[in-house]
């Protein structure tokens, strides 16, 4: 299933609207700490590995696609 994201800094939240996903990160930008922290927590909101999210595009940007594979 694939969904769209927005990344919001300096919060600490994840709020669902149908495909769409608004995440508050409180990790900063840099050296990919902020795309770990969310695939930690979209990992544990949709009940999957960490391995299972995968990030499709918008590695560098605040809007993303993301993939949850479940088994």
């Amino acid at each position: 299933m694939r969904y769209e994201v927005e990344v919001v800094f300096h919060k600490d939240f994840i709020k669902v609207e149908d495909d769409k996903i608004i995440v508050g990160l409180t990790s900063k930008p840099k050296g990919g700490r902020a795309n770990l922290e969310l695939i930690r927590k979209l990992a544990k909101h949709f009940n999957v590995s960490s391995s299972q999210i995968r990030i499709i595009s918008g590695m560098k940007s605040r809007s993303k696609i993301i993939e949850v594979v479940k088994d």
